[in-house]
C-alpha cells in the first residue's frame, strides 16, 4: 500500500498529494492517470458478510450493507477490480447513480 508523503493546497481549493507506492502496485494503474481516487483502507467502518450459493458454495456474493443501497442503480453494468497486496485482497466495484 502507499503512502502521502506530502499535501498542499492550491489557490482554487484543491490539494496536491504527494504518494509513494511501491513499483508493483503502480503497475495496477494500467498506466491510468485520470480518474484516479485515493481511500484508506482504515477509513472503512462498515461490516459486511460474503455468502455463498449454489453448489458447495461455489458462487460468491459480496453483500451491500442497507446503510449503502441508496441511489444504487441495480441492472446496469458493474466494474470490478482486484488489488492484491502482501496481506490483503482488495475489490472495488464501480456503479452508476440512480438518475431521479
Amino acid at each position: 500500500m502507499g503512502s502521502i508523503l506530502s499535501s498542499k493546497t492550491t489557490k482554487e481549493g484543491k490539494i496536491i498529494y504527494e504518494v509513494a507506492m511501491d513499483y508493483e502496485e503502480s503497475l495496477q494503474l494500467k498506466g491510468h492517470i485520470k480518474k484516479v481516487y485515493l481511500f484508506s483502507e482504515d477509513a472503512s467502518d462498515l461490516k459486511t458478510n460474503l455468502s455463498g450459493r449454489g453448489r458447495n458454495e461455489t458462487t460468491k456474493y459480496f453483500l451491500i450493507p442497507r446503510d449503502l443501497r441508496k441511489n444504487i442503480k441495480f441492472g446496469d453494468k458493474v466494474k470490478c477490480q482486484k488489488i492484491e497486496t502482501q496481506s490483503k485482497i482488495i475489490f472495488i466495484y464501480v456503479v452508476d447513480k440512480l438518475r431521479i
